[in-house]
């Protein structure tokens, strides 16, 4: 996994802390950084900074630290790893038969993107970048302003540089 900086943190944690608020009484269950995601027709594992999952928690061979089957999917962009996030990664999640949605938040700059499955084999982009912006989830019933996600984040830090042997995430 790539090095996490301060903005990424306070991001992913903005984001988890409002959903676990919203979802409280909803058969909806959020998680969150260090939990592994099984990809079956991938064979491969990849670590989402946030998970939905609806209704059950199915977990890899009765494991309680690999999930296999989130709804959505949120991903915290960084320098090393926005390509790998929006290409492959993005194309290994599709084969996931639970995934219907797909959030992108830029660490540097108010940005996100959100893809939400429309039909087998397509998929609509939304994007946001306008501060007074409200992030609407398409697959479940739950709204974030652009303001409350990027809470305390400072555009100005500078993300740390992937290390030799580091593994992305």
């Amino acid at each position: 996994m790539a090095h996490e900086s301060v903005n990424h943190n306070l991001i992913g944690g903005n984001f988890a802390a409002a959903l676990n608020f919203a979802f409280k009484k909803l058969d909806y269950e959020v998680f969150i950084f260090q939990l592994r995601l099984w990809i079956p027709q991938k064979q491969i594992y990849t670590y989402p900074d946030v998970m939905i999952v609806a209704g059950k928690v199915e977990c890899y061979k009765n494991r309680t630290d690999v999930i296999l089957n989130p709804q959505v999917i949120i991903e915290v962009l960084s320098k090393s790893t926005k390509a790998y996030d929006r290409d492959d990664k993005f194309e290994a999640y599709r084969s996931i038969p639970t995934f219907q949605e797909y959030l992108l938040i830029d660490q540097n700059r108010i940005y996100v993107e959100q893809y939400s499955k429309t039909g087998k084999k397509q998929w609509a982009l939304r994007e946001y970048y306008e501060e007074d912006e409200v992030i609407a989830l398409v697959t479940v019933p739950f709204e974030i302003s652009l303001q409350e996600l990027y809470n305390k984040v400072q555009f100005e830090l500078v993300e740390p540089e992937a290390q030799s042997g580091d593994i992305e995430g």
